[in-house]
C-alpha cells in the first residue's frame, strides 16, 4: 500500500512495542511452527522506501540491508521473522500520470531486483509455489513481484506479459484512483462499476500468464466482477474485514464468502487503521482529504509534501492499538470465509502506525503466539502462515498451464 491513502497518514506508534518475553511458551510454540511451513507475506513495499529514502533516494547499494535499517525490513530481521516468502510490491503512484506510469514502474523493478541479486545468503528468486518451498528448506526468502495498480500496463496486454517476465506474479487491479478499466475503493463516483469489458480481459490473461488476480484497493463491484470473471484463485494481497473495521479499503462479507467457491486467500493486513475501528475513526476525513488533493498533483515530490503534511496534522489524534486487534480480524474471516482462505500480508514499509508488538519484519510470531492463545491448532497456524496462498498459487499455475494450451496471448486494446 506504501505511502498512500490510510497508510501513508499514521504516524509511528510502534515505538514502546510490547513483545512477549523469551519464556513465553506460547511464543515458543509459534516460532516451532514458523520453523516448519513457510511463512509468506504477501505485500512489502521496501522498493517504495528504497526510491523514496531520505539520505540516498534510489540507491539500493546505501540502503545496506546488511545493518539495521531506518524501515522496516532488514536482513536479520527478516530471520527474526521466520519469514520464508515475500511478495515484494513495486507500487508506482496512480495520481502522478506526469512521471510515466510504465518508466516508473520498470525503475521499481528495477530496484526490487537488484535487491534480490544483491543479498543472494538470504534472498533468492522464487517464482512459482514450489520454488518458495525449496527456498525455506535452504533457509532463505523466495522472492517474487506484486504489481501494485493496473495503471501501471497503460492498458497493454503486452506490458502485463513483460511485468509477468520480469518476475510480477500479482498485479492489484487498482490502487487509489480508478483506471481506465477498473474502479478503486478510494475514488468516487465509480467510472465502471466494476470492470470495464477490457478489464475482464485483463483477469482472463492474468489467469493465463498464471498471475495472481489481486483485489486490495478495488471497489466492491470490481471484487464481484473479479471473481465472476476469474478461472483461477484470486488474493487481496493486504486487506481486512470491512464488518470488523467497517473503511471502503476492506472486504465486505459477501465478497469474503466467496472465496470459499474461488479457492482465494485473503492475506490480512497488520496496519492499524485497516484493523482497527477506533483508529479508522480517526483517521477517515484526513483519508478523504488526502485522496482528493492527491489526484489533483503533478509530481512525486508534491505527493510526499502532502503525506508530509497529512501525517503531521494526524500525529497527535491517532490512538494505539495491539496484537489482539489483527487476531481478532483473523478470527472473523475465519468465521465468514473459512481458515483455508487467510493468509499474512503485513505492508511493511507501506504504513507508519503498526499494532504494539507487530512494528516490523522481526514480529510475526508474536501474533501466531495470539492465535495460540486463542486455541489455533498447528495445522491452521500453517495454513494461514503461508500454506493457502503456496496453495493458490499453485491452482493458478495449473490453470495457466491448461489455458495456454488452447488460448492465445490477449490483444492489447486498440487507442
Amino acid at each position: 500500500m506504501r505511502l498512500s491513502l490510510l497508510a501513508i497518514l499514521l504516524f509511528a506508534s510502534s515505538t514502546g512495542a510490547q513483545t512477549p518475553a523469551p519464556s513465553d511458551p506460547h511464543l515458543r510454540k509459534a516460532r516451532r511452527v514458523l520453523a516448519t511451513t513457510p511463512l509468506v507475506d504477501g505485500h512489502n513495499d521496501l522498493p517504495w522506501a528504497i526510491r523514496n529514502s531520505a539520505q540516498h533516494p534510489h540507491d539500493v547499494e546505501a540502503y545496506d540491508l546488511r545493518t539495521r535499517t531506518a524501515g522496516h525490513t532488514d536482513l536479520e530481521r527478516l530471520k527474526q521473522g521466520m519469514v520464508g516468502g515475500q511478495f515484494w510490491s513495486v507500487y508506482i503512484p496512480g495520481e502522478i500520470r506526469d512521471s510515466g506510469y510504465a518508466r516508473v514502474q520498470l525503475e521499481q523493478i528495477d530496484i526490487a531486483r537488484q535487491v534480490i541479486a544483491k543479498y543472494p545468503e538470504r534472498l533468492t528468486w522464487a517464482l512459482t509455489a514450489a520454488q518458495i518451498r525449496q527456498a525455506h528448506k535452504s533457509g532463505k526468502v523466495g522472492s517474487l513481484l506484486g504489481l501494485e495498480g493496473g495503471h501501471a500496463i497503460e492498458n497493454s496486454l503486452g506490458a502485463l506479459r513483460a511485468y509477468y517476465d520480469l518476475g510480477a506474479r500479482y498485479m492489484t487491479l487498482t490502487h487509489n484512483t480508478h483506471t481506465d478499466w477498473a474502479d478503486s475503493a478510494a475514488q468516487t463516483p465509480a467510472r465502471h462499476h466494476g470492470l470495464s469489458p477490457f478489464g475482464e480481459q485483463v483477469v482472463l490473461e492474468m489467469n493465463r500468464l498464471g498471475m495472481l488476480v489481486d483485489l486490495s484497493h478495488t471497489s466492491v463491484e470490481t471484487m464481484d466482477d473479479a471473481l465472476r470473471v476469474s478461472k483461477a484463485p484470486v488474493i487481496f494481497s493486504h486487506s481486512a474485514a470491512q464488518a470488523v473495521c467497517p473503511v471502503p479499503r476492506n472486504v465486505p462479507d459477501d465478497i469474503l464468502r466467496r472465496l470459499k467457491a474461488n479457492g482465494g486467500v485473503i492475506m490480512v493486513t497488520f496496519v492499524a487503521g485497516f484493523v482497527d475501528p477506533d483508529v479508522a475513526k480517526v483517521m477517515q476525513p484526513l483519508i478523504e482529504e488526502f485522496n482528493r488533493r492527491a489526484r489533483t498533483l503533478k509530481t512525486e515530490a508534491e505527493r510526499e509534501r502532502l503525506r508530509a503534511e497529512i501525517q503531521a496534522r494526524a500525529k497527535a489524534t491517532v490512538p494505539r492499538t495491539t496484537v489482539a486487534k489483527v487476531a481478532d480480524q483473523i478470527d472473523y474471516i475465519r468465521k465468514v470465509a473459512g481458515v483455508e482462505h487467510i493468509g499474512i500480508g503485513a505492508d511493511f514499509d507501506g504504513a507508519t502506525q503498526w499494532p504494539d508488538g507487530l512494528s516490523d519484519v522481526s514480529m510475526y510470531s508474536n501474533l501466531f503466539a495470539e492465535l495460540i492463545r486463542r486455541n489455533w491448532s498447528d495445522a491452521d497456524l500453517k495454513r494461514i502462515a503461508g500454506e493457502n496462498v503456496l496453495r493458490a498459487l499453485a491452482r493458478a499455475e495449473q490453470v495457466a498451464a491448461e489455458l495456454q494450451k488452447t488460448t492465445q496471448p490477449g490483444l492489447t486494446r486498440p487507442n
